[in-house]
């Protein structure tokens, strides 16, 4: 989903807001911040990737949705959401208030922080912060200050902003388990890994059947890489304890669960758009993935997501 498209889903809901159509795409990036309060409904958001950050406080109940998990939010949260993720919001409460700014990358590169960018690239793996009174106090004061501040005229107002959008960031590492200082985060092996997992979120989600996979194989990352592929898995086996083919299968796999969920394409059509040619590949696949054939588990996932079958 672009900035544009977003916008416009957005309006549809609050028409008191304008859609900033010539500030999009301005070498500086672009921001904006929001109270949650008449925003939210009760339809689920669409599942799909956005093409900006997100950080909201989540004063409310709901589910994200995430390819192969769900969170259910059921006290005040501080949620971060980056552009290499599909995920949907789906409101389980009447009551919903608090904030989110977006924002894309290139406004946080104007005067980027090397630990600030880190976060934001791996905040897949701990997306959501939940926050005591105190903390709600502080996040929302952070907030109201960016609303304050987007209204004035201060010809500096977005570095004062992207300030405030620091804070944030440092709140959520504040509460983040710190690394081994003896680690490898900042070696040779862990920015090779880094770009392999870029690359390969890159590719998701598949948004057509027209969308047929392109990188399946630690070889074609390799490649891709400028590396020998012997290089490649050693530094991701480095990192992370698993080889280069066992992530490639997690994520193809985690994108089969979301087209079986979401979609309605037949089980040979999202095969073939995850790169397998004969369906009979894809469902040896899945099912060595999560043990059930893939239209079983689409079977099984109706059946649960019906109130009526329950």
């Amino acid at each position: 989903m672009s900035l544009l498209e977003w916008y416009q889903m957005f309006a549809a809901n609050r028409p008191d807001v304008i859609i900033p159509k010539s500030s999009l795409d301005v070498p500086t990036g672009h921001f904006n911040v929001f109270k949650r309060l008449g925003y939210c409904t009760l339809n689920p958001s669409p599942y799909n990737r956005r093409d900006f950050y997100k950080i909201s406080l989540i004063l409310g109940k709901g589910v994200l949705h995430y390819p192969n998990e769900k969170i259910v939010i059921d006290g005040p949260a501080l949620l971060f959401n980056n552009p290499t993720i599909p995920y949907s919001w789906e409101t389980t409460s009447e009551f919903q208030s608090g904030y989110f700014c977006l924002f894309t990358e290139s406004f946080m590169r104007q005067h980027s922080q090397p630990s600030n960018d880190s976060f934001l690239i791996k905040i897949q793996d701990v997306p959501v912060f939940y926050l005591d009174e105190p903390q709600v106090m502080a996040v929302s004061a952070i907030f109201e200050k960016m609303l304050s501040e987007i209204d004035t005229d201060y010809p500096y107002k977005y570095d004062v902003i992207r300030n405030y959008v620091n804070l944030l960031i440092h709140e959520a590492m504040k509460m983040t388990p710190r690394e081994d200082p003896a680690g490898k985060t900042h070696n040779a092996a862990s920015r090779l890994s880094s770009l392999f997992f870029e690359l390969l979120e890159r590719q998701f989600p598949i948004y057509s059947t027209d969308h047929v996979l392109e990188l399946r194989t630690a070889n074609a990352f390799a490649e891709r890489l400028n590396v020998h592929v012997n290089h490649l898995n050693h530094a991701v086996k480095e990192v992370t304890g698993k080889t280069t083919s066992d992530h490639i299968s997690k994520r193809i796999a985690n994108e089969a669960i979301s087209l079986l969920k979401h979609t309605e394409w037949n089980v040979s059509e999202i095969g073939y758009c995850l790169g397998f040619e004969y369906p009979a590949n894809f469902n040896m696949f899945f099912k060595r993935q999560m043990t059930i054939a893939p239209k079983s588990f689409r079977e099984a996932h109706h059946e649960l997501s019906d109130p009526r079958k329950r």
